[in-house]
């Protein structure tokens, strides 16, 4: 592989690892050290690494210890709520095109798939976070906005990296809800399809803050 190459697979690399909670905010990290971890020399790991200090995912202490920097509550906070705001529109829209188009099949597959953890199907934190990304993409393009899938990726990864978001206790009231959203797009009706979506997000807010007092 060229260098370009190698620094496209260590950004994703460590970008994931960072996701899913094997880096966090508590490691002191090198440039030393993450190339020995993952096998790739520093050269096209200074290219990864820059571009995630350019997202504001690593920080550089004077010394050159590399720091994952935290989201707080309150970023995961103010996310929610722009969330809440953009994907209720969205989640409107999509109630007025299935009107004419009746609703998306990929939304019908996900209703399915969240049916089954209301049922209260067992499923590891990693898995749901993948199967709601779902959710929420087909939502914002069944709306047809291009622009919004994008902005959503940029605020869940963002969110993710904040260790209150991983604490769970399953994940069947999430799954009820977005069955509302999607029964609500289905009927075709844009006041109920905003009210279930953003009755969902006043619901994972008050999950976060509630998963913050059992700490």
């Amino acid at each position: 592989m060229n260098d370009d190459t190698l620094t496209e697979h260590a950004y994703r690399s460590l970008k994931q690892r960072i996701l899913v909670g094997e880096l966090s905010a508590v490691d002191n990290l090198t440039e030393r050290s993450l190339a020995e971890q993952s096998g790739i020399s520093r050269t096209p790991l200074r290219g990864a690494i820059s571009r995630l200090e350019a997202e504001g995912v690593i920080s550089r202490l004077q010394n050159g210890t590399l720091m994952i920097r935290e989201v707080t509550l309150e970023q995961l906070l103010e996310i929610s709520e722009v969330r809440r705001l953009l994907e209720g529109t969205a989640a409107a829209r999509a109630a007025e095109r299935a009107a004419i188009t009746g609703l998306p099949p990929v939304l019908a597959e996900m209703r399915a798939v969240m049916q089954r953890h209301a049922d209260g199907s067992e499923t590891a934190f990693d898995a749901f976070w993948i199967e709601d990304d779902q959710f929420h993409r087909a939502v914002a393009e069944a709306a047809g906005f291009a622009i919004l899938p994008g902005m959503l990726a940029d605020m869940r990864e963002t969110a993710r990296r904040c260790t209150i978001s991983r604490r769970h206790d399953g994940f069947a009231q999430q799954a009820i809800e977005h069955i509302s959203v999607i029964d609500a797009i289905e009927a075709a009706d844009p006041a109920a399809a905003r009210a279930a979506m953003e009755a969902h997000f006043i619901s994972v807010r008050k999950r976060f803050l509630d998963w913050l007092t059992r700490r």
